[in-house]
């Protein structure tokens, strides 16, 4: 990670576009982070610093609630069907990008994933798996998270870890861990929020979390998710 010494500055709690649901707002893979426009600089630094990324400031279908409506990861990005072609294009000058067409097609709600695998709304047509195995790369299962079917958001992935919501049941997790063989565990965010997914950005180098997250739930994100 870029300017390691000085990660120990950086704001680990910070709202985006004064929102604490991070996830919702934005989306990050090892090398990018997709953000939205009014994001100020000083929270971009913070990103890149915390992320070791670049930050993409960008919008889809002219909405800045990117990361229920982008994933990505180390391969490429899937990204919901109604995006504008000049969204489109300004992507993909950063990373291999592809539409989910279907009625189904928030992706960062409905996709779990990081470089090896990915976990996926149940309902989504067979169509549409085979957009997103092909532009990320990876096998896909469909599931659910505590029995919701937005996995994208009831979960966060990295590339050393799985953090879920605290009523996904021993099935799911047992499903989850042997998905992405990685170790899995339940959690919270922003003082109680079961949607882990909503209120992380995080990857395999560092995480940032909304500003409500308490200490003992970033002591879990960090067991979790691998951070020494």
């Amino acid at each position: 990670m870029r300017h390691l010494k000085h990660l120990k500055h950086l704001r680990r709690k910070i709202n985006i576009s004064g929102s604490p649901v991070l996830g919702v707002v934005a989306t990050c893979t090892e090398e990018l982070a997709f953000v939205p426009y009014d994001v100020s600089d000083e929270t971009i630094l913070n990103l890149e610093e915390s992320l070791g990324v670049k930050s993409i400031r960008s919008s889809v279908g002219g909405s800045f609630i990117i990361g229920s409506l982008l994933r990505g990861n180390s391969n490429g990005a899937v990204v919901a069907g109604f995006i504008l072609d000049k969204e489109m294009r300004a992507i993909r000058k950063h990373v291999k990008t592809a539409r989910l067409t279907g009625e189904l097609n928030a992706a960062g709600n409905l996709i779990l994933a990081n470089d090896s695998a990915a976990l996926v709304h149940p309902d989504l047509s067979d169509r549409s798996i085979g957009v997103i195995r092909k532009t990320l790369g990876v096998e896909v299962k469909k599931g659910t998270i505590a029995g919701l079917k937005t996995v994208g958001m009831a979960g966060i992935a990295t590339n050393k870890g799985i953090l879920v919501h605290p009523k996904a049941t021993s099935n799911e997790i047992s499903i989850l861990e042997e998905v992405f063989s990685l170790p899995v565990d339940i959690g919270t965010v922003n003082f109680g929020s079961p949607l882990v997914g909503s209120g992380i950005l995080a990857n395999s180098k560092g995480y940032v979390t909304g500003e409500d997250t308490t200490g003992p739930e970033i002591t879990r994100i960090e067991d979790t998710l691998g951070y020494e």
